[in-house]
């Protein structure tokens, strides 16, 4: 029995398939053997708690002009070709995949077999290859861990060679802008990692592949967003570009989190996490704000790029080598979570903004339309630089939150969140955790404890019966009261000292939006399209008083 054992895992063990000769791998190691191993190899080191800290060299986080799609006759005419998306041809992926299995054979190597996606009916397994012990720690704790049971007779339905010792010695000859890649072959279902060893090209291409494969074959629309859910089942998305609240919104004490990052909605209805873990940022990181995070960091997460203390401890104030330290976790170093990690269909969503302009109301509730805009939109603000007068916030767009990971042609995933929003009579709301009383440089950021109220109040169902006044230049509907937030910071034109400049700062960001939208308005429907702000630059505030 046990030889005939061996010989199915050997069969699924083969790794010659993929033109992998004579190497040494370890499959499947625990966390703590890759934690020793990296130590071991002086690939890392141990914070005073025990947390394994790596350094990712050159990359410290995606490179998004050296990620391609392969174009072939299946992604031909479904992939939205461009900035976003690259493509390569078949026959160069096939030189780079053999000189990525060339540069690996004969070596040490670490594999993974492990799936996402934890609806059971939308399971996808996935084998990784690392050339390091601490790429496939950090694939255990990002995945779903499949039981011993599963490994026996594991097969991969997508492949993921990572070798980020491999640079492309001639890049032009072989479609690339220079030596490192991070590529999609949805015909050979491999995701292939050259010459970058940041670990979110791994998660990300996985999730890139999801992203195309559940909404072309599956109808399951992928969102780039975290969620929770309360004791009665009420479900709640929130989807936001960094730095605008998903992660710390969604830890609440009294609801459950399904996942921080990525999640898909099926037609059955349910909301399910795409992954087993939790990748999150750390700069400026403090107990107190996240208490969350903060407490998740201990043996088995791995932190990257973050600058130790003489005492052994991680300063997570310190951005020398990047500003975009992170850690990545198992996401049972969280209490509060949902097992399985899925739930029912949303009854709320929530975009959250940063505005740092200062002129989009707190909380605003919006209607279908407004939804499909503000999602294709996908606004946040950067804050400019720190340097001496240059106090001028820049607008920033991410078509569906998440724009960089998206094969698709945003249009796609907004009429099928628009039809999915309208079939479960879901409430959609903008929430603004940006400025108030003036842009920034001039108002202040609106206090976090009221837009956890704003939430609370939604989740509670305490506006459900309110009273709205619909905002004159962006058509949003403004609610006239919230419990525990001050009045007069529901309609943001109260909070500017200044009238004038509160609707010239208004139209100029309305601007900006409709700027935006010019390239998407060709597939966007009528009611897409009205969902936009009520004028642009060329009207006047008072037609719409």
């Amino acid at each position: 029995m046990e030889t005939l054992l061996n010989n199915s895992i050997m069969k699924t063990r083969d790794l010659t398939k993929y033109g992998l000769k004579d190497t040494k791998a370890h499959w499947n190691l625990s966390p703590e053997k890759l934690q020793a191993i990296t130590i071991e190899k002086g690939m890392g080191k141990e914070t005073a708690n025990g947390t394994l800290a790596i350094n990712t060299g050159k990359f410290t986080g995606r490179s998004p002009q050296d990620r391609f799609i392969v174009r072939d006759e299946y992604t031909v005419d479904k992939v939205w070709w461009g900035k976003t998306n690259k493509a390569i041809s078949p026959d160069n992926f096939d030189k780079l995949q053999s000189e990525i299995t060339n540069y690996l054979s004969g070596k040490e190597i670490y594999v993974r077999d492990a799936y996402v996606c934890a609806d059971p009916e939308y399971k996808t397994n996935v084998r990784t290859v690392t050339e390091y012990p601490w790429s496939n720690m950090f694939t255990y704790n990002m995945f779903l861990r499949s039981d011993e049971s599963e490994l026996e007779n594991f097969k991969e339905e997508w492949l993921v060679l990572c070798a980020p010792g491999y640079e492309a010695p001639d890049p032009k000859a072989v479609g690339l802008r220079q030596g490192n890649f991070s590529i999609l072959n949805f015909t050979k279902k491999i995701a292939l990692i050259g010459g970058s060893a940041y670990t979110g090209e791994i998660k990300k291409g996985i999730f890139s592949s999801l992203n195309f494969i559940l909404p072309v074959e599956k109808n399951v629309l992928p969102m780039h967003c975290s969620a929770n859910v309360g004791e009665d089942g009420d479900t709640a998305i929130f989807f936001g570009l960094s730095g605008t609240g998903k992660t710390t919104l969604s830890a609440d004490p009294n609801r459950k989190l399904i996942g921080d990052d990525e999640h898909g909605w099926t037609a059955e209805n349910n909301i399910f996490n795409f992954e087993g873990g939790c990748y999150a940022k750390v700069i400026d990181l403090t107990e107190e704000k996240e208490p969350d995070i903060f407490r998740a960091i201990r043996p088995g997460a791995i932190l990257e790029n973050v600058i130790f203390k003489d005492n052994g401890e991680v300063d997570y104030m310190d951005s020398s080598i990047t500003q975009n330290t992170r850690v990545s976790y198992p996401i049972y170093h969280i209490d509060n979570i949902q097992k399985p990690s899925y739930a029912g269909n949303p009854t709320n969503i929530f975009f959250l903004t940063a505005d740092a302009f200062g002129v989009l109301p707190p909380v605003s509730k919006l209607t279908p339309g407004q939804a499909a805009y503000h999602f294709i939109s996908g606004y946040t603000a950067k804050v400019a630089g720190t340097e001496a007068g240059i106090t001028e916030p820049v607008p920033s767009f991410s078509a569906c939150f998440g724009e960089p990971f998206m094969p698709l042609h945003p249009t796609v995933y907004a009429e099928m969140l628009s039809k999915k929003m309208q079939d479960a009579g879901v409430n959609v709301w903008l929430i603004n955790t940006g400025w108030s009383a003036g842009p920034y440089g001039v108002g202040s950021r609106i206090k976090l404890k009221y837009t956890r109220a704003m939430i609370t109040a939604i989740l509670e169902g305490k506006l459900d019966n309110v009273d709205f006044e619909q905002h004159p230049i962006f058509g949003l509907f403004m609610p006239k009261s919230c419990p525990n937030v001050p009045d007069d910071i529901l309609d943001p034109m109260n909070t500017w000292k200044n009238k004038g400049q509160y609707v010239s700062k208004s139209i100029q960001l309305a601007h900006s939006f409709h700027l935006n939208f010019e390239k998407f308005a060709s597939e966007a429907s009528q009611q897409i399209i009205e969902g936009g702000p009520l004028i642009d630059e060329h009207h006047h505030l008072n037609d719409h008083i």
